[in-house]
């Protein structure tokens, strides 16, 4: 039987949240996104989410078409500039699947549900699978000084579904693969589509 992963966000989610919809933009779970807001629809959008939750999120598209799941993020920074538009940090909290909609215009609002990652696996086995991933990265010694920032980062995390999202956010491109580790709730699976993409990535002058 599937078991839940003991990794999921202490921060409270909101019953619904506002969308920034972009096509393969994929954000993950403990990542940082910075984004800039500049569309009319999406400064409302923004201050719509810091008079209330704080919190929005990426609505991803993927050939045209809205991905079920996506992270909701609180907003760490926001810094509005003279034109009105605003340079946004926004961290990653919950993977969160859309129940509904609240309204589509002058931007969308959807009511959300958390989703919960589950597996079948042992404790040790998922390490496994963490170390089999961390060692396809290039050596931070040998890399320059964007991926030994990621290593140090790294280093101090020793959850496998946490370590996953981080590296999918940071070296995932294909956005077929990007969105099914984001959708996917089973870790194993999540962590097939990793290993295969981090395999093949390998080059010698492959860096952050």
């Amino acid at each position: 039987m599937d078991t839940q992963t003991s990794s999921q966000s202490a921060i409270s989610l909101p019953d619904q949240i506002g969308l920034i919809v972009l096509e393969d933009c994929f954000h993950f779970p403990g990542c940082y996104l910075p984004l800039y807001i500049f569309e009319q629809r999406y400064r409302l959008m923004l201050e719509h989410a810091l008079n209330g939750s704080r919190m929005f999120a990426v609505g991803t598209t993927v050939d045209g078409k809205l991905l079920p799941v996506t992270t909701a993020g609180l907003i760490r920074a926001s810094k509005k500039r003279e034109d009105g538009t605003s340079h946004v940090m926004l961290y990653g909290v919950s993977r969160v699947r859309y129940t509904g909609w609240v309204q589509e215009k002058p931007f969308r609002i959807a009511t959300i549900e958390p989703v919960t990652t589950v597996t079948q696996s042992t404790e040790e086995k998922l390490h496994e699978m963490k170390d089999k991933a961390l060692k396809l990265l290039p050596s931070p010694v040998e890399a320059g000084e964007g991926m030994r920032k990621l290593h140090s980062l790294l280093t101090a995390v020793d959850c496998p579904e946490a370590i996953c999202d981080i590296l999918t956010f940071h070296f995932v491109r294909n956005a077929e693969t990007a969105g099914k580790i984001l959708t996917e709730r089973r870790l194993e699976d999540r962590y097939d589509a990793l290993l295969d993409e981090l395999h093949t990535l390998q080059s010698p002058d492959w860096e952050s």
